[in-house]
């Protein structure tokens, strides 16, 4: 394993509810950002095939038994992804190809079995040689979000060995869970993914936040997308017009001690990178470690429900 690495964030706009489209722009920007050197790329929170901003930006989406919103969801689960599933065997492909490991927010599908037609807000993790290596989906959805993704459990919360390092992952508001936070930095991470539909202040704070306090660099990935690029049979908000970036980016690369690398870059897309040395993991550590000299486990008693 290399002592620095180089890692990128792909910011851009998926092809909004087009899994095809949004799987083919994605082998694109992947080969783009293996080309600048990554060896580590990201994309943002279920990229594939686009985050719901709809549920914040549609007031009517919450009427009952309304029928547009019902078809929009409809929607949104065709184009979803399995997994294992052809999607993901094409990107683990190319991964293998690019000798590069792939972090992927999805919207995951379930296609068979307890839960059919469920969806989940997922962080899958394909290593370099192509291995899908875990799978995270998302603890409790936030808000209106359980209009759209079932609750996830404790699978995959966990950092893994990948051909850079020891790569974990949490979805959005998860950062301001103190349980689940743990329970990742006591897995030995030293690549953090954080995905986001936009990087605002409050979330580059938590990135920053969790960094520091985890002592690991953090990928903070934002979306970008355009109001009108949201489904057509819903009607926006009176204050927000077509041209309104309803996901404004805001992606940033942050080292051990809570600085920046790389980012936050709003309002473009961009493959943003840096160059990540993690030798500093361990000189951050010095100081503090919430997994070992700092954390006084004899005095704490904690455990995780399987």
């Amino acid at each position: 394993m290399p002592e620095t690495i180089r890692a990128a964030i792909v910011q851009a706009k998926p092809v909004y509810y087009n899994l095809a489209g949004t799987l083919e722009k994605a082998q694109d920007l992947l080969s783009d950002a293996a080309s600048k050197g990554a060896q580590l790329v990201t994309f943002g929170e279920t990229w594939f095939p686009g985050y719901p901003s709809w549920l914040d930006y549609c007031p009517e989406m919450g009427l009952w038994d309304h029928e547009p919103t019902k078809e929009v969801y409809a929607r949104l689960v065709e184009n979803s992804i399995t997994v294992p599933g052809p999607e993901i065997e094409q990107l683990a492909q190319q991964a293998q190809q690019l000798s590069v490991v792939l972090v992927l927010g999805i919207n995951e599908k379930v296609a068979n079995g307890p839960g059919n037609g469920t969806l989940y807000n997922t962080l899958i993790t394909i290593d370099a040689n192509g291995d899908v290596v875990n799978r995270h989906r998302k603890l409790m959805p936030t808000h209106t979000e359980r209009l759209v993704w079932g609750i996830g459990d404790t699978d995959g919360l966990e950092a893994v060995d990948t051909a850079v390092g020891r790569v974990s992952g949490l979805v959005c508001w998860e950062h301001w869970m103190p349980l689940a936070r743990q329970v990742v930095h006591d897995s030995n991470e030293q690549i953090h993914i954080a995905v986001w539909p936009t990087v605002h202040e409050m979330h580059q704070v938590a990135s920053r936040h969790y960094a520091f306090e985890g002592r690991t660099f953090v990928l903070a990935a934002g979306g970008i997308l355009a109001a009108a690029e949201l489904p057509s049979e819903l009607k926006l908000a009176p204050e927000i017009t077509p041209q309104t970036l309803v996901q404004k980016g805001g992606s940033a690369i942050i080292a051990p001690d809570g600085s920046y690398l790389a980012g936050p870059v709003y309002d473009e897309e961009v493959i943003l990178t840096a160059d990540l040395d993690l030798r500093h993991i361990t000189k951050e550590r010095m100081a503090l470690d919430v997994t070992g000299h700092y954390s006084r486990r004899e005095l704490f008693t904690f455990g995780v429900q399987s």
